[in-house]
């Protein structure tokens, strides 16, 4: 595989990937590049191999984009990664600047730079078309890679789990209890997908030729509600835990009125994001990027002893 950059490296996927590709029989990339936005993110990065360096980016700055995606020994990388998006806004990083004007920075400086192919890293419900803004957003960035005149790949995830996730912080949460109120009483299904696999399937994806113009749902190949979810993770950290009901109808009202106030943080998009269900199969993307996917029981341990 030729040069790669990973923009957000400092996410938790990007941090896997950094991890992947460090050394070891299981390093499936060569030259990295990992593209961060400051100091404190550099500082979050795990020890990275010989043949990976750190770039400081600013996505309202298209020089240093492009000067990172230029900045390796042989001319330039040949493929990005891109690890957009929060799900839980804050005022300065809301859907619009973190999924698609990031996503429309890079797309520009991948274009100056000469990179081959992108690879977007989305989730599953992207569309442009949504009454939920982070989805239309989503599916926005979505729109902007496959109309950038490169080759890409984009791939849909669910709920990821594993070492520095927020999804295993949240599940350690919710099982740490004698009991837990979910919304809507934790009904909806979940297929969680290990950071690991996620990370594998990016570095794949960014082979050229593999899988080009492809939307793909990587997803866990084990679902279960929300709720059972939490009480395997309980049973996990040695206890049991009950599940209760937090009324989705009275929840997303409060958090509407919220929004409706100009305040940030989890709002009534989010909700909606974590209690839609997932109902996906994984194989096809697991044959077109050589998957094997982390058994569930496998995961939860990862997950819980990371957190």
């Amino acid at each position: 595989m030729g040069p790669v950059a990973i923009t957000g490296a400092n996410s938790a996927v990007g941090r896997a990937m950094l991890q992947l590709a460090s050394g070891g029989a299981d390093a499936l990339a060569g030259e990295i590049v990992a593209c961060v936005r400051s100091e404190r993110a550099e500082s979050q990065l795990p020890a990275l191999g010989p043949a990976t360096r750190v770039a400081r980016v600013d996505y309202d700055d298209a020089d240093s984009l492009v000067s990172a995606f230029r900045g390796v020994e042989n001319g330039g990388v040949e493929s990005v990664v891109h690890l957009p998006g929060v799900l839980v806004e804050s005022p300065g990083s809301t859907y619009e600047r973190a999924n698609v004007a990031t996503t429309r920075a890079v797309v520009d400086a991948a274009r100056t730079a000469g990179v081959r192919k992108l690879v977007l890293v989305s989730a599953l419900g992207a569309d442009p078309g949504s009454a939920n803004r982070y989805y239309r957003t989503k599916g926005e960035a979505e729109s902007l890679v496959r109309d950038a005149g490169l080759a890409w790949t984009i791939l849909r995830a669910p709920l990821v789990l594993g070492p520095g996730t927020e999804g295993a912080a949240a599940l350690r949460r919710n099982a740490s209890g004698s009991s837990v109120a979910l919304p809507g009483g934790g009904r909806q299904r979940q297929q969680p997908l290990d950071v690991a696999d996620l990370a594998r399937a990016a570095f794949r994806a960014a082979e050229p030729g593999l899988a080009d113009s492809t939307v793909l749902d990587v997803a866990g190949r084990d679902g279960l509600s929300d709720a059972d979810l939490v009480r395997r993770a309980a049973r996990e950290l040695g206890h049991e835990v009950r599940v209760r009901s937090a009324p989705l109808v009275m929840l997303r009202l409060l958090l509407r009125l919220r929004g409706a106030v100009g305040a940030s943080g989890f709002s009534a998009d989010a909700l909606d994001v974590i209690t839609t269900d997932t109902d996906v199969d994984p194989k096809p993307a697991c044959d077109a990027l050589g998957l094997d996917l982390t058994p569930l029981d496998d995961m939860l341990r990862r997950s819980l002893e990371a957190s």
